[in-house]
């Protein structure tokens, strides 16, 4: 598939080749929604507790007696259909993590690329050059590009100078090319990325034709963002 550069003023400058392998596929919405609701669920914290009748203070006198005051028995104050008493089937803290096989991460990153680029929401650049961290740069780069909606800005490594020029943009992040996830990608409307950008992530999601077995997978970078 070949696909426009611009530059940094919106300019059509060169067109580059992408691999339909990981930018032309038929998109697996069902493995796409898998792997958002892992991402989110990895993202909970867990710590949210309540306190049940032997944790919470208080009630160890037997509130009234037990017979002869027309009221039902009662043992504690604490008691959860008491007032100030403990919580039943209350969250407790717990471990929302979900795992998912690799190769499943990778193929629902490369469906949710190929959506993007199927939508014609994907801009590559020639290079994220900005001159200083000045958030007015940032937001004549995304109107020259015709980006009217949120946008994802992957740089081929951490980058804070593009970091710091774009962070006051609202509904735009910038994030490094390990780090490319599906959940962000399918979040943000467009897709911004150098083209070193995209070969690191092609290098990262291609197949090895070389691996024996059906749907090998190349050697994941070190912190990659799945």
């Amino acid at each position: 598939m070949r696909v426009d550069v611009y530059n940094m003023a919106g300019e059509v400058v060169d067109a580059v080749e992408l691999l339909d392998e990981v930018f032309g596929l038929e998109p697996n919405v069902g493995l796409m929604h898998l792997a958002v609701v892992r991402h989110q669920a990895n993202q909970r914290q867990g710590t949210a507790d309540t306190k049940t009748r032997g944790r919470v203070s208080g009630g160890g006198r037997k509130p009234l007696r037990q017979k002869g005051t027309g009221r039902a028995r009662q043992g504690s104050t604490r008691a959860p259909h008491w007032r100030h008493g403990g919580v039943v089937f209350g969250p407790h803290p717990r471990d929302y993590r979900q795992d998912m096989p690799t190769k499943m991460r990778r193929q629902a990153l490369r469906s949710a690329l190929s959506a993007q680029f199927a939508g014609g929401r994907i801009r590559l650049v020639d290079s994220l050059g900005f001159a200083e961290p000045k958030t007015r740069l940032a937001a004549e780069f995304l109107r020259a590009l015709a980006i009217d909606g949120s946008a994802l800005v992957v740089t081929p490594q951490v980058d804070q100078l593009v970091y710091r020029t774009v962070r006051n943009i609202p509904k735009t992040r910038v994030l490094p090319a390990n780090e490319l996830n599906v959940y962000e990608v399918v979040k943000h409307h467009y897709l911004v990325m150098p083209v070193e950008a995209a070969r690191r992530v092609e290098e990262w999601l291609r197949r090895t034709p070389s691996t024996a077995g059906v749907g090998a997978e190349s050697t994941p970078a070190e912190g990659e963002g799945e």
